[in-house]
């Protein structure tokens, strides 16, 4: 790898409705990548996460960081606000606020982020106090509102595209009926704020039914189309809702998060410290699927979001560069790109 940065890794501008991203950002792995390596000299920090049983060491750039991403990039996911809201239940600021305040001090005119909603709202069951359990948080639209949705308004509203609920995996032998999911979903979003912003990742195959659609498509909230462990082709949950698009905002999110069959331990094994290709790891059908999806949203009008994470194949603005030669092939091919 370079001391320095080459064109090949700018993704911008490649279409006026066709962002590719980032599922977080700061990796050390990204250096002379994405990142100037004399930018950050003395001021990258190591943390050990426990992953699996296993403890790794990652290196983490600063926030100010993200300006340099939106040279490279023209959206990006926040994922930290997924494992705890912006305020506690007494209103008081959490460490996700202090940090997404930063964040928006370095942000400029026309960079849009997608943040993740906290798991606390929209998962049945949590780790709490070291013990898996029921989730008395559970679609709490009040508690959603005053905790995560009015202060996530309040720093970054300008730049803000995306909220994004990602609904965790529900195992066979204790999974509701889809039609008792579309029930709880459609008290939820009726009771929380209205906003054209909301997407939602459901995580179970057998969730991805009429019933549930249909309270997407009441609601003007988009369905995420995730690469993820246990979900079937990205092709297959486009089909399975009919090939629409229910965002009231015009917006489709693709989520290329894991190789399908691969659990996350193993992925984050195989893909740490993220500054590679991991041969093998990467499903040349998530690209190819990926690309066919965003060119027929192109086509309708729609702005198609590309978000990656680097376990889908060990390192994200790698994969981003396959995504760019098949898009280029693409219009190529197609002799010109749609307008």
């Amino acid at each position: 790898m370079t001391q320095g940065k080459e064109r090949s890794f700018i993704f911008k501008g490649i279409h006026p409705r066709l962002a590719i991203g980032t599922a977080s950002d700061r990796y050390s792995g990204w250096l002379g990548q994405i990142y100037t390596w004399e930018r950050y000299a003395g001021r990258i920090k190591r943390r050990t996460k426990k992953v699996g049983g296993c403890g790794f060491v990652e290196e983490i750039l600063p926030v100010d960081s993200v300006r340099e991403f939106f040279e490279h990039f023209d959206i990006l996911e926040l994922d930290f606000t997924f494992y705890r809201p912006l305020k506690d239940e007494q209103g008081n600021f959490t460490q996700s606020y202090h940090t997404l305040k930063a964040y928006g001090t370095f942000l400029n005119p026309g960079n849009r982020i997608i943040l993740k909603v906290p798991q606390l709202f929209f998962a049945k069951r949590v780790w709490r106090k070291e013990v898996f359990g029921e989730n008395p948080h559970y679609l709490d639209a009040d508690a959603f509102a005053r905790q995560f949705y009015e202060p996530a308004l309040e720093l970054l509203d300008p730049w803000l595209a995306g909220l994004l609920f990602e609904q965790e995996y529900h195992r066979k032998d204790d999974r509701p009926a889809p039609k008792k999911v579309a029930e709880e979903l459609e008290r939820f979003f009726r009771a929380i704020p209205s906003d054209s912003r909301y997407h939602v990742e459901l995580r179970t195959d057998s969730f991805l039914s009429p019933e549930v659609f249909g309270v997407f498509d009441r609601h003007g909230i988009g369905q995420v189309l995730s690469h993820w462990s246990w979900l079937p082709s990205l092709k297959l949950q486009f089909s399975l809702a009919g090939r629409r698009i229910f965002s009231k905002s015009r917006e489709l999110i693709i989520r290329l998060m894991t190789p399908r069959g691969m659990r996350y331990e193993e992925a984050y094994a195989k893909a740490y410290p993220f500054d590679r290709l991991v041969e093998g790891m990467l499903q040349n059908s998530m690209v190819r699927d990926a690309v066919d999806i965003a060119r027929e949203a192109i086509k309708l009008g729609v702005r198609a979001n590309i978000i990656i994470n680097n376990r889908a194949g060990g390192n994200a603005p790698l994969i981003a560069q396959k995504l760019l030669a098949a898009f280029t092939s693409a219009f190529s091919e197609a002799g010109k790109m749609e307008t």
